[in-house]
């Protein structure tokens, strides 16, 4: 990354403004910079089918990632990227104040803990796509995270 990024490759989060949930996973790949939308790669597709098989709708989920442009060749995020992404990152969290962030992968697990919020640690799709021990985890994790949310949403309707 030079620095200043290449604001045609700048791929921003999606997701509903009230969401409960935000997913932060780590950059994207040619395939979101091409649709300027995250997780709709070879890791997008496996992460929608989890959530379909486990019955979370992604419509409901803000998705994200800790450094928002692609790196080169797609390889791991440099620690100045994400430390240059950082504040976006965090003005997204606290705009969007989720109730939950599940951080999928080693570069989203560095995202600073705010108070207030539950966070949730896990593997990164691509991870889970190629590992089956993984996947099991990571499949593991999001049945969980499908309670948490039933349950928010319950106490949301609730009020």
């Amino acid at each position: 990354m030079t620095s200043q990024p290449n604001l045609d490759n700048i791929v921003p989060g999606e997701g509903p403004d009230n969401a409960l949930v935000m997913l932060i996973g780590q950059n994207p790949g040619k395939e979101e910079a091409k649709q300027r939308r995250p997780f709709v790669g070879r890791s997008g597709k496996f992460l929608d089918a989890v959530l379909k098989e486990i019955g979370l709708e992604r419509e409901k989920l803000y998705i994200t990632a800790a450094v928002k442009e692609p790196t080169h060749r797609n390889k791991k995020p440099r620690a100045s990227q994400v430390k240059y992404w950082q504040p976006y990152l965090l003005s997204e969290i606290d705009r969007l104040k989720p109730k939950i962030i599940v951080l999928m992968g080693e570069i989203a697990w560095k995202t600073p803990r705010l108070p207030g919020i539950e966070y949730m640690e896990t593997y990164h799709p691509a991870a889970a796509m190629r590992f089956p021990r993984v996947r099991q985890k990571f499949k593991e994790d999001f049945k969980q995270l499908r309670r948490k949310m039933r349950q928010l949403e319950q106490e949301r309707h609730e009020q």
